[in-house]
């Protein structure tokens, strides 16, 4: 079994990366789909796995790729932050982009809103914003993606729950 913690929109806010991490224990894998902005080698550190960085439109200075396409244990996922494929309106353009990939999973964020979908053997999904969340409620989220040792996969949105501690939620 893989645990897969995909975390999108930091904003900076490193310590929020590190109570997540805090949060969920071990992971095998991380995904950040952009807009970190800051501390990449800090939470790299953090990461004590593989982990995959995105740049979002806020990534000024980093030197981050503007998409990704990993495998993990024969998954195939595309990582965008999705700002040049006008997520705010839907998504349609990434539903596209990932048929012609070939993809199985495409990865987002830019919205800060949780998403979750699945299509013609396509999944789609947001993990929402660990810092600035705006989906009703806005309570932080991240996604657990867990890749059973028999190729079935899992998606959990979760909610970061230290958030609520210091908000008093």
């Amino acid at each position: 079994m893989k645990r897969v913690l995909v975390i999108s929109d930091t904003h900076g806010r490193n310590d929020d990366i590190e109570g997540v991490l805090a949060q969920v224990g071990e992971v095998d894998y991380i995904i950040h789909c952009g807009d970190l902005e800051r501390g990449e080698d800090y939470v790299r550190s953090l990461a004590k796995c593989p982990m995959t960085i995105v740049s979002g439109n806020n990534d000024y200075y980093l030197d981050l790729p503007m998409d990704a396409e990993i495998e993990i244990e024969g998954i195939k996922i595309w990582i965008v932050h999705g700002h040049y494929y006008y997520v705010n309106m839907g998504v349609e353009f990434l539903r596209e982009e990932g048929k012609q990939r070939g993809v199985d999973v495409v990865m987002y964020g830019h919205t800060h809103v949780p998403h979750f979908e699945q299509e013609d053997g396509l999944t789609i999904l947001n993990p929402g914003s660990l810092t600035y969340p705006r989906q009703q409620g806005r309570k932080p989220t991240f996604l657990m993606m867990i890749i059973k040792d028999n190729g079935d996969v899992e998606y959990d949105h979760c909610y970061y729950t230290q958030a609520f501690d210091e908000l008093n939620i």
